[in-house]
């Protein structure tokens, strides 16, 4: 049996140019880009999350892209699979399987795994969301404090879902779930970083890393060609599935910064601007999340990546 293949991996915030930079070190050493990036995984959602183009996909092969529809509800869990399957591919062909994207959950379920909780239980998950549409979701929220303090400090109040699935490993197993997810303490706090000592897959990994300022700048640059490239008429297709949308895709920042534009509350200008400053604070929580990765960084500027593709190329070959 062929020896599992090591990982490239380049991580970096929103607008950092990580994706440039990927297809660039791809194209040098004749790598495939698997996309980690819980919104990319979605078809027709183009725009707005800086989709690699038809052109590009054509120069390096994408994987993990246009997964699912955007009312579809897509899990970690679901990913890994995806994300090893192509992985696997990849390699049985050959070719250097290298990561790019910038959800930090999907790369701590890719290399740490996932936390191995039980079944869905109907019944349980039936009263609960009956008891949040008679009490409000908050109440849940004030029973997980009671129960399980550590993952009710993580959960926001009004997260139905992840508070629904807290209750339910409860209510099944006995057990608190912040118990069983050991395999991450260190990303949530607990020291020693979020992989544990042997990872699942053996990796290298890189981090973008930028001024802020000219990480700023970079942001209201890229708004500014999305408004100009279809951002508006993407945004109203998924204005229009608000109803169905996938929780993803309806919470993420993207899409939600725009729909009071649609619904005659925010001019497109004001709208724009909310997606500004919220990527800017999604930034610096990717910031946070990523330094806490085993990775070597390498600071960029300006828009030129071809001193650091070449250096990371022959690092790579």
């Amino acid at each position: 049996m062929a020896d599992p293949p090591l990982l490239r991996i380049i991580v970096g915030p929103t607008a950092s140019g990580k994706e440039r930079l990927a297809l660039d070190v791809a194209s040098r050493i004749g790598a495939e880009i698997v996309s980690v990036d819980s919104m990319k995984i979605y078809k027709g959602l183009d725009v707005a999350t800086a989709k690699a183009g038809e052109a590009e996909q054509r120069g390096v092969p994408h994987h993990c892209l246009d997964l699912v529809e955007p009312i579809e509800d897509f899990s970690a869990a679901e990913y890994v699979a995806r994300a090893e399957a192509a992985i696997a591919d990849i390699a049985g062909r050959g070719k250097t399987p290298l990561l790019s994207g910038g959800t930090a959950f999907y790369y701590l379920a890719l290399l740490a795994g996932m936390f191995a909780g039980p079944g869905a239980d109907p019944a349980v998950r039936a009263e609960l969301g009956k008891r949040a549409e008679r009490d409000g979701v908050e109440a849940l929220h004030g029973e997980l404090a009671r129960l399980d303090p550590r993952a009710a400090e993580k959960i926001h109040p009004r997260d139905l879902r992840r508070l629904v699935r807290a209750l339910e490993v409860i209510r099944v197993t006995g057990e608190a779930i912040s118990s069983r997810q050991t395999q991450w303490a260190g990303f949530h706090g607990g020291g020693g970083g979020p992989l544990p000592p042997r990872p699942r897959h053996s990796f290298s990994m890189v981090r973008i890393v930028r001024d802020r300022g000219d990480l700023h700048r970079r942001i209201a640059e890229r708004i500014e060609r999305m408004a100009k490239n279809g951002l508006r008429e993407e945004a109203e297709r998924a204005y229009a599935l608000r109803e169905n949308l996938a929780r993803t895709p309806l919470q993420a920042v993207g899409y939600k910064e725009l729909f009071p534009y649609f619904s005659g509350e925010a001019s497109w200008a004001d709208a724009l601007e909310r997606l500004r400053l919220n990527t800017n604070r999604l930034v610096r929580k990717q910031e946070t999340w990523f330094r806490k990765f085993p990775a070597v960084e390498i600071a960029l500027s300006g828009d030129d990546h071809g001193a650091a593709a070449a250096h990371l190329a022959e690092a790579w070959e």
